[in-house]
């Protein structure tokens, strides 16, 4: 029989020229993140003086030109009606409207006209009595004077036929 000669301690030597690759493969790799890195620092750069090249090139006027063109006379128009609607008294309006509430009458909008100083309210009730005891309600709200009803619908197609109206008040003086 034959001696077997195991050696377990005995190395292996590893691939000689993976260890030279892998030192070249990330010096190549730093040498190419130091240029990238060098070539945005020179853009950063270049653009920083581009912009105050433009800032200290701008004067008033060229500033006064960039600025946003004068409105026209029917932007000037709505931007007025809607400082008038926000300026109305609507704290008034929706206490009148809050003291009022029935669980017979749905409120469906609320269109304020500041210019006459009126509110169009729309909405159902349950029945045509509801709605005239609505009226009646808001005729003694504090905050809305004269409400009258100026039309009224029963809805024929729903079962249980509501009625649809609208009712206008004066709503910029307080009694």
């Amino acid at each position: 029989m034959q001696n077997l000669d195991l050696d377990f301690r005995r190395r292996r030597p590893a691939a000689p020229g993976a260890r030279w690759a892998i030192l070249v493969l990330a010096l190549a790799f730093t040498a190419h993140l130091g240029v990238s890195y060098y070539g945005v620092r020179k853009a950063i750069a270049q653009n920083d003086e581009r912009l105050t090249e433009a800032r200290r090139s701008m004067d008033g006027a060229t500033r006064a030109a960039l600025a946003s063109p004068a409105p026209s006379a029917d932007e000037v128009q709505l931007a007025r009606d809607t400082i008038q609607r926000l300026a109305m008294p609507w704290d008034k309006l929706f206490q009148a409207l809050e003291s009022t509430a029935s669980d017979k009458v749905a409120l469906l909008a609320i269109e304020p006209e500041p210019k006459s100083g009126t509110v169009l309210i729309s909405g159902e009730a349950t029945d045509y009595r509801a709605v005239l005891d609505y009226v009646s309600q808001l005729g003694q709200a504090e905050n809305l004077d004269h409400p009258h009803l100026v039309r009224h619908e029963r809805h024929q197609d729903d079962p249980q036929q509501p009625v649809a109206f609208s009712i206008a008040a004066s709503w910029s003086k307080a009694k």
